[in-house]
């Protein structure tokens, strides 16, 4: 049995470090590669969509990596060694939220041919309801994009001393370079590579610690023991932080608001050569993962397999949970020169994978929102030179907010998690609107997006003032019975040991002969009851809160006098009917490409004239040839 070594002997090797550089030094090539071949981009088409010619398979493995980043390297073993297999029930969520997302929003997208998602908002409602969304798209992915370059950093400096700032710049300039030089073949092309460079890192981890252990079917039985095949948790307490209904509702929601119509993938679909492609990039993507989400949670296992007897965060070995795989690695790879460096580059991988995505996301709706309606005269070269600074710009910019993330608590996977589905759960309540509720004008979708954000934030910021405790939330036990010293001075302390029935983490003391002295748990916040259940809600949740109240505000809103029609041809059902596959009715190209700007709206407006009732003329949104 494994037990946690001295956190100070646990260090990365010369070898270490080279694997890393290799794997920044070939993500920079790619971008160099397709930023200066066949003469670079030459409009901000290419560098947004890389010319709508990108085939299926490098833009599903990419629309894997976005959201799968050192967070998820880190947090989701984490979470299954704390909660237990149940985890996988992600994938299902993943599952609908791909079904849901190829079916309802996809055609809508990709048939209009839009850049910027938030063009749609404009169409169907107003340019205020466009700038609203643009405004709260930038603030989730500049937080997000913190979380995602500081919090691995972090991690990585509180367990093995390296330095913070140099990981932190390293990978941010180059992720800014490459991105600023390549534009988006280039992030496709290097998320296809880091997309390998994580499953090779935790294939390697759940190989090794299980042979540590005796093998696969040890690690199975030790789980199983230990309660971590906890599959068939139905429960239906919104408190418990995963449950089968935690995963099927409140994750199908959130991974829909950051699939179906988050700017960063919208722009991989529309980048697919066809719209049949696109949807092949969403099954691709969803084998993308499965496989991810399978390792990590089987690495998590393998980490109760060796450390349930000796958990290193009750030893006193690290100090939170997003700390124990960068410890398993060191720990089980310390005689390996090199291969803790490829957990490094699985970790930075992620990183720059999910950080180059949202700087050319926000470089493309900041283009396409703010600049090109007001300078409509600016020719394509100028327009590419605007779109190269603002990436540049937006990565810098994403480097000095990084350190906002060390003020989230609860863990990195929940930070980032909380943070896309506070912000990005209402901007999916008003796409909702728009596409399926003909009678919601702006008024509607305005007064259910501040509803929304207001009951989303308020839930979030009230769980990180009184976080739930560890038996609210389900955290499983583990023991700190077997572990050797830590060091002399703490070799006759006490250990504490978790109880499954605890009211706090640690509640029960037993007197072993190793171990350091634990700090005894804070005292909880007094607060009502009601408003306690109500903080201690999943994090998952946060993102459907948010959608429905939108959407239930928006409809309400939609009933009262003056409510105005939506304009003709912006409906999810007419613009499916009047361009079916990719093409408008009469339309003799083969193929399903997508067809440019006036000729969709065009198609649109006719079918809106065909269905518009007599007398009864749009008020507040007419679709115009310069909306487009």
């Amino acid at each position: 049995m494994q037990g946690p070594q001295d956190v100070r002997a646990l260090t990365f090797s010369p070898w270490d470090y080279g694997v890393f550089a290799l794997m920044l030094l070939i993500s920079t090539a790619i971008g160099l590669f397709h930023g200066l071949a066949k003469g670079g981009q030459k409009t901000s088409e290419d560098f947004f969509t890389g010319g709508r010619r990108m085939s299926a398979l490098p833009v599903g493995l990419s629309l894997s990596a976005s959201f799968m980043s050192a967070i998820q390297v880190l947090g989701v073993p984490a979470e299954a060694f704390r909660y237990g297999a149940k985890f996988l029930w992600m994938c299902l969520a993943q599952l609908i939220n791909s079904a849901l997302t190829a079916q309802l929003f996809l055609p809508v997208f990709y048939r209009l041919g839009l850049t910027s998602t938030y063009e749609y908002l404009e169409r169907r409602f107003s340019r205020s309801v466009r700038l609203c969304g643009t405004v709260q798209y930038v603030v989730a992915t500049m937080l997000y994009t913190g979380i995602v370059i500081y919090a691995p950093a972090l991690i990585l400096n509180q367990v093995t001393g390296l330095d913070i700032w140099a990981s932190l710049l390293s990978t941010g300039a180059i992720c800014t370079f490459y991105t600023t030089i390549g534009g988006m073949k280039a992030v496709i092309w290097t998320d296809v590579f880091q997309v390998f460079v994580m499953l090779a890192g935790f294939v390697a981890i759940a190989i090794r610690g299980a042979l540590l252990v005796g093998g696969p079917a040890e690690v199975l039985s030790i789980a199983s023991n230990g309660s971590r095949l906890n599959f068939a948790d139905f429960s239906p307490d919104p408190r418990s932080r995963y449950t089968v209904w935690t995963f099927v509702l409140g994750g199908t929601l959130l991974w829909l608001s950051m699939y179906g119509v988050n700017q960063a993938q919208v722009q991989r679909y529309v980048a697919c050569r066809s719209e049949r492609e696109a949807k092949m990039a969403l099954l691709v993507n969803q084998v993308g993962l499965f496989f991810i989400v399978f390792s990590a949670v089987a690495c998590g296992l393998v980490m109760f397999a060796l450390y349930g007897h000796c958990d290193p965060l009750l030893a006193g070995a690290i100090a939170a949970p997003d700390q124990y795989m960068p410890y398993l690695v060191l720990d089980i790879f310390g005689s390996t020169p090199g291969v803790p460096g490829l957990f490094l580059a699985c970790a930075y991988s992620g990183t720059l994978s999910t950080a180059s995505t949202s700087i050319n996301a926000m470089a493309a709706v900041t283009v396409e929102d703010l600049v090109r309606p007001r300078l409509p005269a600016l020719s394509p070269r100028k327009l590419t030179l605007i779109s190269k600074g603002l990436s540049l710009t937006f990565g810098t910019s994403c480097i000095t907010v990084a350190a906002l993330s060390s003020l989230l608590g609860g863990g990195v996977l929940q930070g980032s998690f909380t943070v896309m589905g506070v912000i990005s759960g209402p901007l999916l309540g008003a796409f909702v609107l728009g596409m399926f509720l003909p009678r919601c004008g702006t008024a509607g979708v305005l007064g259910g997006l501040a509803v929304g954000l207001a009951l989303s934030l308020w839930v979030a910021v009230g769980a990180t003032l009184y976080p739930p405790s560890a038996a609210t939330m389900g955290v499983l036990p583990t023991w700190g019975t077997l572990c050797p010293p830590h060091n002399a001075t703490n070799a006759t302390s006490a250990t504490s040991v978790t109880s499954a029935t605890s009211v706090t983490s640690v509640t029960s003391v037993t007197s072993v002969t190793s171990g350091p002295v634990l700090p005894a748990p804070p005292p909880e916040p007094l607060l009502p009851a009601i408003l306690g259940d109500f903080y201690s809600i999943s994090y998952l949740y946060y993102g459907a809160l948010g959608t429905l109240a939108t959407v239930g505000t928006g409809a309400l809103l939609s009933l009262l006098p003056g409510s105005t029609r939506c304009p003709p041809g912006v409906l999810w059902w007419d613009i499916v009917r009047a361009a079916p596959s990719g093409g408008l009715k009469g339309d003799t190209s083969v193929g399903d490409e997508p067809l440019d700007k006036a000729t969709v709206t065009q198609a649109l407006l006719e079918t809106g004239e065909e269905q518009k009732p007599p007398g009864d003329p749009p008020k507040g949104g007419t679709v115009t040839e310069s909306d487009v």
